[in-house]
């Protein structure tokens, strides 16, 4: 629950459900209850959550085209002691979204933060691959043009470790054919719309991940893991 006795306020990182609305935790709902401002990635996409949980507080919207404006107004608040939860569309804020350029303005002033455990794509997909947990990189998401996503894919490939990757609808099987041209037929698991009603895991190759979309249009977000280098050391 937020402090009241400094005299800055407190910013939460709160993990929202990537599908599933019961995977929120019960302190979630209880910072997103007790906080006086919500900074939200998508404030429509959030409002559907918060309605769902009973949820009215204030809103504003905080996302990658406009942080470099909330930023200082969010610090702003903050340093009133106005506590603040951050909260993207899904999954855990700062992972592959600007919420780290908050923490790191928010750090820098000296405001406690605060970062709940909670729902994220990243881990079911890992622990359900069946590939190595020990030691894991996590890419996020791959560049978006063709030459610079190829030559970040080849650094990938010399990695030891398992390699998770975001993908999303409108790239997969470029990035499919990309990891197929460039791992071979290293063993791969393509985690789809985890959490949610039609979650699938498909493991083979890239190439053979790809051909099982020949017939059917991709849909839903994507999580791309894939085997280490077993001839790199370790």
């Amino acid at each position: 629950m937020p402090d009241a006795g400094d005299s800055h306020g407190k910013l939460y990182l709160v993990p929202t459900p990537v599908g599933n609305l019961q995977d929120i935790t019960l302190r979630a709902l209880e910072i997103l209850k007790e906080v006086d401002l919500i900074a939200c990635e998508d404030t429509r996409r959030s409002g559907q959550l918060l309605a769902h949980f009973g949820i009215k507080n204030k809103k504003i919207s905080y996302f990658e085209h406009n942080e470099v404006k909330r930023v200082p107004q969010i610090i702003s608040e903050l340093k009133g002691g106005l506590s603040v939860a951050v909260v993207s569309d899904g999954g855990s804020p700062g992972l592959s979204d600007p919420a780290y350029r908050l923490v790191s303005a928010a750090v820098e002033e000296k405001i406690i933060v605060e970062s709940l455990p909670g729902p994220n794509a990243l881990i079911p997909a890992l622990t359900a691959s069946g590939l190595p947990t020990d030691r894991f990189f996590f890419e996020g998401f791959l560049p978006v043009k063709s030459g610079k996503r190829k030559k970040r894919l080849e650094q990938l490939r010399e990695f030891p470790h398992t390699v998770v990757i975001y993908e999303s609808v409108h790239r997969i099987l470029k990035a499919l054919k990309d990891i197929s041209d460039i791992f071979d037929d290293r063993p791969v698991c393509l985690g789809r719309e985890i959490s949610k009603m039609h979650e699938e895991y498909i493991r083979g190759t890239a190439a053979e991940i790809a051909a099982s979309f020949e017939n059917v249009k991709p849909r839903g977000e994507f999580v791309i893991v894939i085997a280490g280098n077993r001839e790199t050391k370790r």
